[in-house]
């Protein structure tokens, strides 16, 4: 996707979720967060939206890290003026400029736009699960996308970067006497392949038919299941294979998604 339409995605995503957020009550609570209020989403919202803002500004990692009193602000107001500034740094530079990120092959505020896409579409169904609105379908474009960085860049990226944290969980498949270890997500038209070890979790372009679990619905829904934004009976995923690899999968994922 071009970064034009990342920013036209996240406007129209950012605008739902204000929304959602001025229909209820900062106490009602957010079924997909467990223990979050939409107060505590919002403020989550605006707190990722001024941190991405000053990396992109100053070059570097605020600190101390969040400012003192933000929780405290009015909710609505803090979320127009995070947003505001995340999107006056978007537009004072190119996407390929460089910027500090965390994932090492991309140090650029293309990498920036494209994870505040991501984010606010999945934090846009947050809010409006949690004010009982109908969820807006993501779409398919930007969820398929969306798919691809949680299994490339959030799952893959991070069990290679840091093997030690993942080492135990990602050998922790349930046991395979004939090796195959393949786990397919399928969104759409596009496939991936998960092949998880103890020493190596790899993520492959495609599906194969011996996988041990295979997901498969239209991009939104898979997006959704995977962020755990949906129940595994959630209308329009399939899941097919082992109950056991589901469970292993879902414990990756938890991981990577938290």
């Amino acid at each position: 996707m071009e970064a034009s339409r990342y920013l036209e995605c996240l406007a129209v995503d950012y605008g739902d979720l204000r929304d959602a957020v001025a229909t209820v009550e900062p106490t009602a609570t957010v079924p997909s967060c467990p223990g979050w209020t939409m107060a505590d989403l919002g403020v989550h919202v605006a707190q990722v939206y001024l941190h991405k803002a000053a990396i992109i500004r100053t070059g570097q990692e605020p600190e101390p890290w969040p400012p003192p009193g933000l929780a405290a602000q009015p909710l609505l107001p803090l979320l127009g003026r995070a947003y505001g500034e995340l999107r006056a740094q978007f537009r004072a530079r190119q996407p390929g400029d460089s910027v500090p990120t965390w994932f090492g092959p991309d140090q650029t505020v293309a990498f920036w736009i494209r994870r505040m896409a991501q984010e606010t579409a999945i934090h846009r169904v947050d809010a409006e699960l949690a004010a009982c609105l109908p969820v807006t379908p993501v779409p398919a474009d930007l969820a398929a996308d969306g798919v691809d960085e949680v299994l490339r860049r959030m799952l893959e990226y991070t069990a290679q970067e840091w093997p030690e944290d993942f080492a135990e969980l990602a050998g922790g498949h349930p046991a395979d006497a004939d090796g195959h270890t393949a786990i397919v997500i399928a969104a759409g038209q596009q496939a991936w392949t998960i092949c998880p070890s103890p020493g190596r979790l790899v993520v492959e372009d495609g599906g194969r038919d011996d996988a041990r679990l295979r997901v498969q619905g239209p991009p939104g829904a898979v997006l959704r299941w995977l962020w755990g934004r949906s129940g595994d009976g959630a209308s329009g995923v399939e899941l097919s294979g082992d109950p056991a690899w589901a469970d292993y999968l879902r414990r990756l994922l938890t991981e990577v998604t938290q």
